[in-house]
């Protein structure tokens, strides 16, 4: 997973754990990922949803999942609301933008003869 990753929603589920068949450890969490570089940040509609048991302290994974707790999740997935899409450019960037705009004008105008150095 390159990126980086919000959390958007944590739950806890009241089904057993498959591994240690604990029901007081499971815990869902959504995320959705995050750009970021020199020049923007941006945050993608890409979602993912993670499933951990904190009493033995293991990731369960959907191969191990039951019938209920894979309900559960698909009703939870249904009930997220992932933050909307967006892009942003740091100040970096409009720098270079203004600064490249401002070269291209001066070699407009001096091909065109406006003004002569």
């Amino acid at each position: 997973m390159d990126g980086k990753y919000i959390t958007l929603h944590t739950v806890s589920l009241n089904n057993n754990c498959p591994e240690c068949f604990s029901r007081e450890g499971l815990e869902l969490t959504f995320k959705q990922r995050f750009k970021e570089n020199r020049f923007y940040r941006s945050i993608t509609k890409e979602t993912i949803h993670q499933l951990n048991c904190k009493v033995c302290d293991t990731a369960i994974y959907p191969g191990r999942w039951t019938e209920d707790i894979d309900r559960v999740i698909d009703y939870h997935k249904k009930a997220i609301q992932p933050k909307s899409t967006s892009f942003k450019l740091k100040k970096i960037s409009w720098i270079l933008i203004i600064t490249i705009d401002a070269m291209i004008i001066l070699v407009l105008l001096y091909v065109f003869g406006i003004i002569n150095f």
